[in-house]
């Protein structure tokens, strides 16, 4: 039974690279970029394992076992940034993965064209702006005499460098997160909205639902499928705090809130040549995202039916 399952396939296949190779062909460069980048690299980390050494190589370099992994469990800075890493994340996704939703929404339900264009496209242009360039205006506009500053000394707040003060780094960090990116991850959500059939909202009216009612009852349950798969990616990469923006934004002074896992890996790899111990931390972390992809995925097949396998 399962030799014919597999010669009916294998004869599928056949059929189907005959009447599309051009497609398949197509496929060589992406397949390529994942394997090269994404999937050999993955041979690196055995370093996890081992202490490593350049002069020696990946395979010349001693089998420590699960050293590095002990290590770093028990390591003042565990517990630090791994709380911090999980704090960052879950507001991020509490505050930032609903924000474009709730625009798009908004975008849908305006009538006027014209503001439609201009509210996209002033909300688009963040995303475009340089990371660095991003991160110098969040210094420029929160330090002492800065716009942000300004606006809150008029409303009687002491003017101060808000990001020397550990309290506020989640705060701006999540913030500037929505500004940045509310504009471009709108734009699939848009995408899904012009998919909902039209009839619902002339039916919905003639019946004389409000336009609240309309969105709760047809646009919110039209994207709910995309909403989940959002959702679920966005779960496989909950633990990854993008380095880049928490270093350009961070200092010393706001290391206990601030600090988190890929900020972590990158001193430790890079500053302090602790690859190892760094890839072992690396590691961790996407194991981490890992089962929370597959939890997020069982969750949504079992709530809305929707998921990704």
């Amino acid at each position: 039974m399962r030799k014919g399952t597999d010669a009916a396939f294998t004869a599928r296949f056949k059929r189907d690279f005959v009447l599309n190779k051009y497609l398949y062909l197509m496929m060589v460069p992406v397949l390529a970029y994942y394997v090269t980048f994404h999937y050999a690299p993955m041979y690196g980390a055995i370093i996890a394992f081992k202490e490593y050494t350049p002069i020696k190589g990946i395979l010349g370099s001693e089998w420590v076992g699960l050293e590095q992994f002990k290590a770093f469990f028990g390591s003042y800075y565990f517990w630090r940034i791994l709380k911090n890493t999980v704090l960052i994340s879950l507001y991020t996704l509490c505050f930032e993965f609903p924000a474009p939703i709730i625009l798009a929404v908004l975008i849908n339900e305006l009538t006027n064209k014209r503001f439609q264009r201009f509210v996209q496209t002033v909300t688009y242009m963040p995303y475009f702006i340089s990371l660095i360039v991003i991160c110098g205006m969040i210094k420029d506009f929160t330090n002492s005499g800065g716009v942000i500053n300004n606006l809150f000394t008029y409303f009687g707040v002491n003017d101060t460098a808000m990001l020397q003060k550990p309290e506020l780094f989640r705060t701006i960090y999540v913030l500037s997160e929505i500004w940045q990116k509310i504009g471009w991850e709108s734009i699939i959500y848009l995408a899904a909205l012009m998919s909902i059939d039209q009839e619902q909202y002339e039916a919905a009216r003639m019946d004389g639902a409000s336009r609240w009612k309309q969105i709760w009852h047809i646009t919110l349950p039209g994207i709910l499928p995309t909403i989940a798969i959002m959702f679920i990616l966005r779960m496989g990469n909950l633990l990854n705090v993008g380095f880049e923006k928490i270093i350009l934004l961070y200092n010393p002074s706001t290391y206990d809130t601030a600090d988190v896992i890929s900020s972590f890996v990158y001193r430790k790899g890079l500053l302090e040549f602790g690859w190892s111990y760094s890839a072992a931390v690396g590691l961790f972390n996407s194991v981490i995202n890992l089962l929370l992809l597959i939890a997020a995925n069982k969750f949504s097949r079992k709530v809305s039916e929707n998921s990704l396998w």
